[in-house]
């Protein structure tokens, strides 16, 4: 087995990475007559090969076929056993990207009316802005717990900017921006 160079461990550990085990674009600064003869080399080595390109994914073109489509290149399973990646975990990750490509976009939480979660919420969008203290006097719970509402649910959950400022005379105030 031919030994690897350094630019074609790059390109094959890069398409590695990628959705598809897509090896364009290629390094940067290799390009032109040391690009067509690196490709060449690992085209004939049975490393990469070239594919037709999907426009409407946007991938990157390798050359134009001169009929208005074009193709670009992935790193075959014997490439990736160039580098050391064994084809069982070339497969695997790739029905991973598959299945991850599959599954449906997570519904944005529903907010209901009337809620504790709700009356924080109410609080946080005054212009004033809301305490802990003064969540913990609406809501009945501990400290603790409305900052976890705040932190958890707010902010890392229904993704709402949450920004805190100390005042004089309040304390720590927190509002939806």
């Amino acid at each position: 087995m031919p030994k690897l160079t350094d630019t074609q461990t790059i390109i094959l550990s890069r398409a590695a990475t990628r959705p598809g085990n897509l090896a364009m674009p290629l390094p940067e600064g290799l390009h032109g007559a040391a690009a067509k003869m690196a490709v060449t080399r690992m085209i004939t080595n049975g490393w990469i090969e070239e594919v037709d390109a999907d426009s409407r994914r946007g991938e990157p073109l390798w050359r134009e076929t001169g009929d208005g489509h074009g193709t670009t290149l992935i790193a075959t399973e014997a490439g990736l056993e160039a580098i050391g990646i064994e084809p069982v975990v070339v497969k695997t990750v790739v029905a991973i990207r598959q299945h991850a490509a599959k599954v449906p976009a997570r519904k944005p939480p529903i907010q209901r009316a009337g809620t504790k979660q709700a009356q924080i919420i109410a609080m946080l969008q005054r212009p004033e802005g809301a305490t802990i203290a003064e969540i913990v006097a609406a809501t009945s719970w501990q400290a603790h717990s409305a900052r976890g509402v705040i932190s958890g649910v707010l902010k890392k959950k229904l993704g709402l900017p949450i920004n805190s400022a100390k005042e004089v005379g309040r304390g720590l105030v927190y509002r939806i921006v």
